[in-house]
């Protein structure tokens, strides 16, 4: 079978990657020449572990290609993925400029019986206006389906995701005719997965939309539920390592998601929240918890600073050490990453900044080009006044401590992650903080 994806960002690259290795035939679109011609020679744009090599090995078995040419792309395939990205306005709604552009231009290329799948994510109702979008720009009458079908992936661990899904959701109209056979041709290409009993969850499309939406909130619910008992256990005394391994080991709640910290970020979390809160609000619907989740995490964030100013006093002229840019591990994004507001505010406070990130250096340099960024976490910490640990990366869980302690001017270790055990680090000389332990 052959398939299309257009878009070739992060969920659209790794879903033809994945898709091409799991045996079919895959044409990705993009309209930045440049981008596509990088991709041709096997050079992915942005950093997920283990993509450039599926990507260099099926461009090579040939099941892989790239194209600027919509026509090549829509002529040649029964399915067409839309993975284009839905930016976030400023009220807060999902900017679909890019997917109406996308839809008028499958539409002009339309010669025969389509599957129109939206991988983006899209806010409740977005298949009825591809749906729209489609009919009436086509050059003639042919007959398609529209399929909502979200992705689940994890910046960092995203083809895992891919191969090894917890669900595979498939939104479809059941008012369509072929509606049926719209199901079975997204069940064929997510054949291999019933190897390893994937549920596959079918339902119409306006509920698959609301399945991420809905899943994303959950998550940052339980972000922000934990950080909340992490300054709440920092007033009284408790450890929130112990309340989350508690709660964790209940079944019903998991343990994923609490671990205490400076507050989400990344592409997902922060947009989709506030997404899902503005399509509550255009039905006149309280999303009172979702809300309180947002204000939460932006809260979160204001208290790093002020844990960090209330230790050191004042701050300005004073040089800090930031290990992690990135909004999480084993990944170069940092879309609204704790460390960017925690550099601004430092920033503000007329303290100097040195970084540090395996991955992330160059796209932060874009944001602030002012600060020093270093070629490891020694180099960050020499003559600096502190350092804080923004990002869990493996390579800051083993530093050398007593290396650290003796470049750094004044010992503060702001442990934003929790990675240390704050006796050690006490014992070693450290003036340690980290969050929701004692």
């Amino acid at each position: 079978m052959h398939i299309g994806i257009i878009g070739t960002g992060y969920v659209g690259l790794v879903t033809g990657a994945c898709f091409a290795e799991f045996g079919l035939f895959v044409t990705c679109l993009d309209k930045d020449e440049k981008k596509i011609k990088s991709l041709k020679k096997g050079k992915v744009p942005f950093y997920e572990p283990g993509l450039e090599e599926l990507v260099q090995r099926n461009l090579k078995e040939g099941r892989l290609t790239f194209t600027t040419d919509v026509a090549e792309a829509v002529d040649s395939s029964l399915v067409i993925f839309i993975a284009v990205g839905t930016p976030p306005r400023g009220d807060g709604s999902a900017d679909l400029k890019y997917i109406e552009d996308v839809a008028k231009e499958i539409a002009a290329n339309l010669n025969g019986y389509k599957v129109i799948v939206t991988k983006s994510t899209v806010p409740v109702g977005t298949g009825d206006r591809i749906r729209e979008i489609v009919s009436k720009n086509l050059k003639k009458q042919v007959h398609f389906d529209i399929v909502s079908n979200p992705e689940f992936l994890r910046e960092g661990a995203a083809i895992e995701d891919f191969m090894r899904p917890n669900r595979v959701v498939i939104g479809v109209d059941p008012e369509s005719s072929s509606g049926q056979q719209a199901i079975a041709i997204m069940k064929d290409l997510y054949k291999p997965l019933y190897l390893i009993e994937t549920p596959f969850v079918i339902t119409n499309i306006k509920t698959a939309e609301l399945i991420k939406y809905a899943s994303n909130s959950f998550l940052a619910t339980k972000i922000s539920f934990i950080n909340e008992m992490a300054n709440l256990c920092e007033k009284i005394g408790a450890d929130v390592h112990m309340v989350a391994k508690g709660m964790g080991l209940d079944m019903r709640i998991g343990s994923k998601f609490l671990h205490s910290g400076p507050g989400y970020g990344g592409s997902c979390l922060p947009k989709d929240t506030k997404a899902l809160l503005k399509i509550a609000e255009e039905q006149s619907i309280d999303l009172r918890v979702v809300d309180a989740v947002v204000r939460a995490n932006e809260k979160q964030k204001q208290i790093m600073v002020k844990k960090i100013k209330d230790a050191m006093g004042m701050i300005k002229g004073k040089t800090i050490a930031i290990f992690g840019l990135s909004f999480k591990p084993n990944t170069d994004d940092i879309r609204d990453a704790p460390s960017l507001y925690l550099i601004e505010n430092l920033l503000k406070g007329k303290a100097k900044i040195r970084a540090y990130d395996p991955v992330s250096m160059k796209a932060t340099q874009r944001v602030f080009p002012e600060i020093m960024y270093c070629k490891n976490p020694y180099e960050a910490a020499k003559g600096s006044d502190a350092l804080v640990i923004v990002t869990e990366w493996n390579q800051f869980r083993n530093l050398d401590l007593d290396r650290l302690k003796k470049l750094l001017k004044d010992p503060y270790f702001f442990d934003f992650r929790n990675i240390y055990e704050p006796q050690r680090l006490r014992e070693k000389g450290f003036k340690y903080f980290c969050v929701g332990r004692q």
